[in-house]
């Protein structure tokens, strides 16, 4: 398959050379040229434009860090509204907002082209060994066409339905639980400590036991070993998906008051000097409030 891939970021460096060593026709682009050398190395044609990067594609996969960065890469002059084929598919699998991504995939529509809405599950560690979870979004006939690069990607693939929307809510959704699963963490791991318990101990009880689950297996190791400058998601990154999951919200009278919570905890964490730690690190914010540190 011929594929562009454009922001080759913590993730997306994993996700594109898992396509590259398929054996897939791999074109990147990032704004930010060192970035693109190890992949180039690797075999990888390395475009100097988003142009270069949609020409004569099948599918365009972009990793951008935000909704902004997206609407920019879609409707700047020279962006892909512009010069991606008619037929040809445009897929963002990054965590972004309901709102943007309908109107990409109006905008798509109207040029003769095809948004698919392609969100991840999982950490960079996880990107780069194939094994995320993929949940697209997108006409059923286009979906099958790019299980092959699903499969490359992921372990696991969740269709959320015909409607790209539908996979960016079920994305949204998945990590303000998450969120709150780390938030709920961090306080069960302040009150063990205030009464002489060992973090290591209570992290063996909730995964031994009924919370024998890799959100807990592993952030809570994390919030053990206090890794929080071993970045996969970072506060600002998590302040980003909790505004996301907020404005879903509010958006369809859903309210949210879990999110308000970890929110505060994130942007705490920014007021301390946190902001580019892991979000685990909302574990030290807990601590603090709790009078442990």
């Amino acid at each position: 398959m011929k594929v562009g891939f454009i922001g080759l970021g913590r993730m997306g460096q994993g996700m594109a050379g898992r396509i590259l060593g398929a054996g897939h026709d791999l074109v990147i682009y990032d704004q930010i040229p060192k970035l693109l050398t190890a992949l180039g190395q690797a075999g990888a044609t390395v475009a100097t434009s988003v142009a270069e990067a949609a020409a004569d594609r099948e599918v365009v996969i972009d990793m951008l860090p935000h909704d902004a960065a997206l609407e920019s890469l879609v409707f700047s002059a020279g962006g892909l509204l512009d010069c991606l084929p008619k037929g040809a598919i445009h897929m963002p699998m990054g965590t972004h907002g309901i709102e943007i991504i309908r109107r990409l995939t109006q905008a798509h529509e109207e040029a003769g082209q095809i948004l698919v809405a392609g969100h991840v599950l999982g950490r960079p560690d996880l990107a780069a060994a194939g094994q995320l979870s993929i949940v697209p979004g997108g006409p059923a006939e286009i979906l099958r066409n790019l299980q092959p690069l699903f499969d490359v990607l992921g372990k696991q693939t969740f269709v959320a339905g015909a409607e790209p929307q539908a996979a960016t809510a079920v994305k949204i959704a998945h990590n303000f639980v998450l969120g709150c699963a780390i938030e709920v963490i961090g306080e069960g791991m302040s009150l063990i400590r205030k009464y002489g318990v060992e973090p290591s101990l209570f992290h063996q009880v909730l995964t031994k036991g009924l919370f024998g689950a890799p959100a807990y297996e592993v952030y809570g190791q994390i919030i053990v070993d206090e890794a929080y400058d071993k970045v996969g998601a970072s506060v600002q990154i998590g302040i980003k998906d909790a505004n996301l999951a907020l404005a879903a919200g509010e958006a369809v009278g859903v309210p949210l008051p879990s999110c308000n919570v970890m929110r505060d905890r994130l942007l705490g964490a920014v007021a301390h000097g946190d902001g580019e730690c892991d979000w685990a690190v909302m574990a030290r914010e807990q601590a603090r409030a709790s009078g442990l540190e």
